[in-house]
């Protein structure tokens, strides 16, 4: 270097010279390059929104003879399938019963709202708590060795096909919980709650682990210099200020118990029935579609009625997350002190 000349001075002059037509080539091709990339990325965006958008269209157009088919609504109606009924005499008592096939077809849909309800209430409140101390206990208090054991090891179980969660369920948890319990029914909403909880586990424990760990160090350390313990860090300092992750990964979590099926479909017992009791089975209305649909006469009012119940399981969920989505903006814009 000649004297008196200093490194930003040098860049300057190298940035000042003239550009060589191989450099002039070389950025051409990054910039073709980065066209292409982005391009491709906008189009992959694309294809996905119009794939939901046609699966969507496509269920909704055979739902939609529940409401305007006049053959369907020889059977079923949007009354029948919201209020109890009287099946038989007009003294006989007003109640919900879910039995398409039968002489007097019945398609009230309460008992498998109220059977999805349950067994998704019962897997948010297992999977919730373990999902939280789990990530707490893997960003704050574990060593660097437990943690490489342990994070992989909670996301193995997302791997693990959802036949197999509820093979196990129906087996061996199934016994475990009736034995401990004293339930009167093997399969029942608890079970399939548990079941279903550690298929949600995973998928919570990852985006509650990535939002706590995005905490900054300098909020950790200045909760120990004012003399706060590790744990009241934790909890008090480090989880509030991930909030908005941690509820993102509850969401996405209850999602996921809301349309899960196979695990329901071999664990709860599939029995239509209208109570809120959790130790009685239950029916979801995603294994009532999985467990109908395949021998169901294509064209019928129960097959309109089953794309109905797709279509209303579809709009549930998209509208969960889309509250869950505003919910978490508006909880981060307040975190970080914007006006709301």
């Amino acid at each position: 270097m000649q004297p008196g000349v200093s490194p930003l001075d040098k860049r300057m002059s190298t940035l000042a010279r003239p550009i060589t037509a191989s450099e002039a080539t070389d950025i051409r091709h990054r910039r073709i390059l980065d066209t292409i990339i982005e391009k491709l990325i906008y189009a992959s965006a694309l294809v996905s929104i119009t794939i939901i958008f046609l699966i969507f269209l496509f269920v909704g157009k055979e739902a939609l003879p529940v409401f305007t088919s006049a053959t369907v609504h020889q059977e079923v109606t949007v009354q029948k399938m919201i209020f109890p009924q009287n099946y038989g005499s007009p003294e006989a008592p007003v109640h919900y019963m879910w039995q398409p096939v039968s002489q007097v077809p019945k398609y009230s849909l309460m008992p498998l709202l109220l059977g999805t309800l349950k067994v998704t209430l019962i897997a948010m409140l297992f999977a919730t708590p373990l999902s939280v101390l789990a990530a707490i206990y893997c960003t704050e208090f574990a060593p660097r060795w437990v943690r490489e054991i342990v994070k992989p090891s909670i996301e193995l179980l997302a791997g693990i096909p959802s036949v197999v969660l509820g093979f196990f369920a129906l087996i061996v948890l199934a016994s475990w919980i009736q034995r401990i319990f004293d339930f009167d029914y093997r399969l029942n909403a608890v079970n399939a709650g548990i079941a279903l909880g550690l298929a949600v586990i995973p998928v919570m424990f990852t985006i509650m682990e990535d939002a706590l760990t995005a905490v900054p160090r300098k909020q950790r350390d200045a909760a120990r210099a004012l003399g706060a313990s590790p744990w009241q860090t934790a909890w008090q300092v480090v989880l509030p200020s991930a909030l908005p992750g941690v509820l993102a990964g509850f969401i996405l979590g209850f999602g996921r118990a809301m349309g899960e099926t196979m695990i329901v479909l071999m664990a709860s017992g599939n029995a239509a029935i209208t109570s809120w009791s959790f130790t009685e089975s239950v029916r979801t209305i995603s294994a009532t579609i999985a467990a109908e649909l395949a021998e169901v006469v294509f064209g019928s009012p129960h097959y309109h009625v089953l794309f109905f119940l797709g279509t209303l399981l579809f709009a549930i969920t998209f509208i969960l997350n889309w509250l869950g989505t505003r919910i978490v903006n508006r909880l981060r814009r307040q975190l970080s002190g914007a006006v709301v």
